[in-house]
Order: structure tokens, then C-alpha cells, then sequence
């Protein structure tokens, strides 16, 4: 519980000069009647009246109390607020091509990768972490966010056939690469990276994988490559009327090139030949440094005064009403 006007809580001082003049100089306004001698009165029992009459003032103080605290506009702690977390900012590049949907790792390749970047995603619940996805051409799927159910949702939903209704098909390293830097690039993080996983090499794109790389060492971006793939041949899908006929399609994967960007920002390159090395190497990348992260975060804020208010109203006309009948007072 918050107050917006928290200034007027100083009102409850009031109370004190009250309690004083009450007890000092209330007493004297009593009504008194002399006699000559009060022993017949001095073991006579107080009437219920008599001790409830204090009753009064705490009425009379509680309804005061709980003006002010309305005056004071009580809100729920639901607002805008920075937080500071532990974390990196990542960028995962992950191929798309319809080459992905070959059966050397299971399911296949891209079903894979998914998973196991899920796994990542979920392992890391501090970190600033978004997707970009390219074939022939790239896009990003997901800025960077916190918000890692969004994110997976959208990891979830990511598909080969993107390349065949979307986008060209082919393998832009570069662009894909080059995406995911210009989503770092505004990074204020002191560790930023792009994990970027691949199972072929660069033929598509206006932008190469080295000059990417370039770029992406400027601005301070470390590069993480993984080469998905057996080494020699896999089982491919080929659609054929009335089924799916498999087919055994060479592996082709420019270690050379990944190497050197890896290479060219500190970075690391890594082979997956199978689901379990793949698992592997996020668990590796997953030893990543951290830093400070500043996240904002909304939720609205609610007044939250009509309780005290209907409160103060009860107990006022609760006052008054023995003021006026049980504690009434003669003239």
C-alpha cells in the first residue's frame, strides 16, 4: 500500500494536542454538584455508562484517523517501476532454410534447434533475449524482451515453409547476422551476443557473413556459431505424389566461414552432429558472463480509499448515535 499524498499523514499529530486538551481541560466542563459528604458514595458501583464513556473518544479518533488516511489517497503498489536484474542481452539467429527439415538430428534439424533453444530460454529467466530467423532473406521474429513466454510462443510457431511462402530460400548468413547485430546494437548491457545456428553456407544475401562480422565487433557483440548437420549426408523429405520418398542430401556446411566469425568477436564455433551435442554446446554458452539489466515494468495502479472512507462513515454515525441516546447528557 502506497499514498500519493503522503504530506497529509502529518495530521495524525493533531491527535496529541487533542489527547492533552481532553484530559487536561475536558474535565473541568464537567457538570459537578457539591455535597457535604461523599462517604455514602464511595463504594457505589460505576454504572455501565460510566466506563463505556471513553467509547467516545476512540470513536472520535478512529474517525479522525481514517479521514486522513483518505486524504492521503491509499493506491496498491500496482505502477511503473524500474527493477535491476542479472543478465546478458542475446540474440538467437537461427536458420529457417527448408534444408532444416533434414532427418540427420530428431525430429529433424529445425524441430531441434527449437527445442533446445527453448531449454535456453527457460534457463535463463533474467536475460534480455530475442529471435531472428532467415533463409534467403531475414527478419526478426522477436525483439529482445523479458517477456520469455512471448518469446517462445513466437519459437514455437516458427516454421520451414516460412522460407516458401514468405521468403526466399537459401542460407543468408550475412543478413541473417547482421539483423541480430542491429537489434544489439543500441544494447546498453556490458555482455551482448547473438548465438547464431546454421546448417549450410552463405548463398544468398547483399551483405556477407564477414562483413557482418565486422560490424557485429564493433559494436561490441560477441558471435557464437553452431554448424547443425552429420558430417557427410541426411535423410531429406522430398515431397512425391502421394507421400514422402527420402532422399540422402550432402551436408554442407562452411566451417571455415563460421569459424572466422566466431573468431573475428571473441566468440566461439561449435559442430552439432547430433541432438545431444547440441544440447551440449547451449549448456556451454549458457557459462556466459553476466550484467546488470534495468527492466520496466507496468502494472496498473488502483485508489484504493473507499474502504477507510466507508469505515470513517460507520463509526461517525455510530458516534453520534450514542452521543444522542445511550450517552446522552441533561442540561
Amino acid at each position: 500500500m502506497e499514498f500519493a499524498n503522503k504530506e497529509y499523514l502529518f495530521l495524525l499529530l493533531l491527535m496529541i494536542p487533542y489527547l492533552i486538551w481532553y484530559l487536561m481541560y475536558r474535565k473541568k466542563s464537567e457538570p459537578t454538584m457539591r455535597m457535604s459528604d461523599t462517604r455514602a458514595y464511595r463504594y457505589a458501583p460505576r454504572s455501565w455508562r460510566v466506563t463505556l464513556m471513553p467509547l467516545q473518544l476512540l470513536l472520535r479518533l478512529a474517525v479522525f484517523v481514517l479521514l486522513v488516511l483518505v486524504l492521503a489517497r491509499p493506491q496498491t503498489q500496482n505502477s511503473w517501476k524500474n527493477e535491476t536484474m542479472e543478465g546478458i542481452d542475446i540474440m538467437l539467429a537461427m536458420d529457417v532454410s527448408t534444408s532444416m527439415l533434414a532427418e540427420d538430428l530428431k525430429p529433424n534439424r529445425i524441430e531441434a534447434a527449437k527445442q533446445v533453444a527453448a531449454d535456453f530460454i527457460i534457463g535463463r529467466p533474467n536475460d534480455n533475449i530475442g529471435l531472428t530467423i532467415f533463409a534467403g532473406e531475414a527478419f526478426t521474429q522477436c525483439p529482445m524482451t523479458t517477456d520469455h513466454a512471448s518469446l517462445l510462443n513466437l519459437l514455437h510457431n516458427v516454421r520451414t515453409d516460412i522460407a516458401q511462402r514468405l521468403i526466399e530460400d537459401g542460407t543468408a548468413i550475412g543478413m541473417g547476422l547482421a539483423n541480430a547485430v542491429s537489434r544489439l546494437k543500441d544494447s546498453k548491457a556490458k555482455s551482448k551476443v547473438v548465438i547464431l545456428l546454421t546448417d549450410g553456407s552463405n548463398n544468398r544475401g547483399d551483405l556477407s557473413p564477414m562483413t557482418a562480422a565486422e560490424i557485429a565487433k564493433s559494436f561490441g557483440i560477441r558471435v557464437y556459431t553452431i554448424g547443425v548437420g552429420t558430417n557427410k549426408v541426411a535423410p531429406y523429405p522430398m515431397p512425391v505424389a502421394g507421400g514422402v520418398q527420402y532422399v540422402n542430401i550432402p551436408v554442407e556446411i562452411d566451417t571455415k566461414m563460421l569459424s572466422d566469425i566466431a573468431a573475428a568477436t571473441d566468440g566461439d564455433f561449435y559442430r552439432a552432429t547430433n541432438n545431444k551435442e547440441l544440447q551440449q554446446i547451449y549448456k556451454e554458452i549458457d557459462k556466459l558472463e553476466k550484467s546488470k539489466l534495468n527492466v520496466k515494468k507496468y502494472s496498473k495502479r488502483y485508489e484504493a480509499y473507499q474502504p477507510y472512507a466507508i469505515a470513517a462513515a460507520i463509526l461517525l454515525l455510530l458516534e453520534i448515535l450514542l452521543r444522542i441516546t445511550v450517552f446522552r447528557r441533561l442540561p
